[in-house]
């Protein structure tokens, strides 16, 4: 059960990240890499506090300089990085090929887990993953004949990639803090504790930073458009997708997290369409088609051999019982 429900999780977690490079589209441009960052941090701090202070001074008192650590390099590596690298490209390509990029994911943490973590590789698994970054290559039209990388974008497009092998490194410093800090606090760690730890260092990263972009005058000087996208981003994309994502990790492995970011390509494919007005032609949609079998490919492993399992037994049950009534 703590599988499926990591797996939720896990979808809830990137499918509220996809919607980043949206709502970074609407204040790209009007305010400062690090200004959007810092208050959107500002923001899921505020949320996230009231939430989560006595568990919060629990979790400080119980943390070792491992954890803290190792959280720390996920604020650097998840949130700081990340967004700087997704930002600074927003200003060179478009949201939804910026989006798409971002599915470059899968095969770096599946790489990573491979070597890092030496997660073992079964047949499912990697179909899904294959499934997963085939699905992005066609989405970004890399498969079709005369098409690729827009050479008036490529600068953009590296950015948006570096953000991409950020996440990964996020996604896999957070399994192995979840198996340390397991051991090290010797009970369950909380991941609304453990998301505002990792957003009070991001936010501490980003203050020196952005005091160099004027931000009190930039921020007087956005509307109530802009201001709906900063809260969006401090509360959904950053405060509850990353406590989804420490509920799910703590439950999953990191190909099974591999598999799943699939979602943030997709989600920002579908929001960039139905939001931002930009085209998707019939292989944006065929690509999208193969993220969610790649999802479903990994999120089912194991649910068919448990049934055959039942079966096994319920049959085995059967013939003892026809055979006692003999």
């Amino acid at each position: 059960m703590d599988g499926l429900s990591g797996k939720l999780y896990l979808i809830c977690a990137f499918s509220l990240a996809g919607t980043s490079v949206i709502s970074a589209r609407f204040v790209t441009g009007k305010l400062g890499t690090f200004t959007i960052t810092a208050v959107s941090l500002f923001f899921a701090l505020v949320f996230l506090v009231p939430l989560c202070r006595k568990q919060l001074v629990r979790y400080l008192r119980l943390m070792s300089l491992r954890n803290f650590l190792f959280l720390s390099l996920q604020a650097l590596c998840g949130i700081f990085l990340f967004r700087m690298f997704l930002l600074w490209g927003l200003h060179y390509t478009g949201s939804g090929e910026a989006g798409i990029l971002t599915g470059a994911t899968p095969a770096i943490t599946a790489l990573l887990a491979m070597i890092v973590l030496r997660e073992p590789v079964s047949g499912r698994k990697l179909a899904g993953i294959l499934c997963t970054v085939g699905g992005i290559l066609i989405i970004q039209g890399v498969l079709t004949p005369g098409k690729g990388l827009s050479l008036e974008h490529i600068g953009g497009n590296l950015l948006v990639l570096c953000a991409a092998a950020c996440e990964s490194a996020f996604n896999t410093l957070s399994r192995i803090s979840a198996v340390k800090a397991a051991a090290d606090l010797k009970e369950p760690a909380s991941p609304i504790a453990q998301t505002a730890i990792v957003s009070a260092i991001a936010l501490i990263l980003c203050l020196i930073p952005a005091a160099f972009e004027h931000p009190l005058k930039e921020l007087a000087g956005i509307g109530m458009m802009e201001w709906t996208a900063l809260l969006w981003y401090g509360v959904f994309v950053t405060a509850l997708a990353f406590i989804c994502w420490y509920s799910g990790i703590k439950r999953c492995g990191a190909f099974t997290a591999a598999a799943f970011s699939g979602m943030m390509p997709l989600t920002s494919l579908l929001l960039a369409t139905a939001v931002l007005g930009e085209s998707a032609g019939y292989q944006q949609w065929l690509g999208g088609l193969l993220v969610i079998l790649g999802m479903f490919l990994i999120g089912t492993e194991g649910i068919v051999p448990r049934l055959r399992y039942r079966r096994s037994i319920d049959s085995a049950m059967l013939k003892n019982e026809n055979r006692s009534n003999l």
